[in-house]
């Protein structure tokens, strides 16, 4: 069964950075993707991604991390500036982050309006 989690950026925007990647590294473990409303700082998406690595073993492959802004490209001079303040104050809720586990996520096709996201089978595991 594939499993959607959604975080609202209200869930996050309190923590650390090193909290939030812990949040979000114990959801994918639990094979789930994630529906993150806004984006990750890059800096917390480069350390998601290395946190990634380091945990790399035979159950769990790695993530699959895509962003989809939702800024439209044809925006008014001052609209710009608006949301650019906005996004100062309150932090980047615009937009979507999908992160997921490589294990389930086989591809994510982006283009500037949609995301199109590509799931495996799911291998039933063997019971002991």
């Amino acid at each position: 069964m594939l499993t959607l989690q959604f975080v609202p950026h209200s869930e996050i925007t309190d923590l650390n950075s090193e909290k939030k990647i812990q949040k979000l590294l114990k959801i994918v473990r639990e094979e789930k993707i994630i529906l993150l409303e806004g984006k990750l700082h890059s800096n917390e998406k480069s350390e998601l991604i290395r946190k990634t690595m380091e945990e790399i073993d035979e159950r769990f492959k790695g993530i699959e991390i895509e962003e989809l802004d939702a800024q439209a490209k044809d925006q008014a001079f001052l609209q710009k500036i608006r949301t650019v303040f906005i996004n100062l104050l309150l932090g980047s809720r615009r937009g979507l982050t999908i992160i997921g586990p490589a294990s389930i996520i086989k591809e994510i096709k982006k283009d500037p309006d949609k995301i199109q996201l590509f799931t495996e089978e799911q291998k039933k595991k063997k019971k002991k």
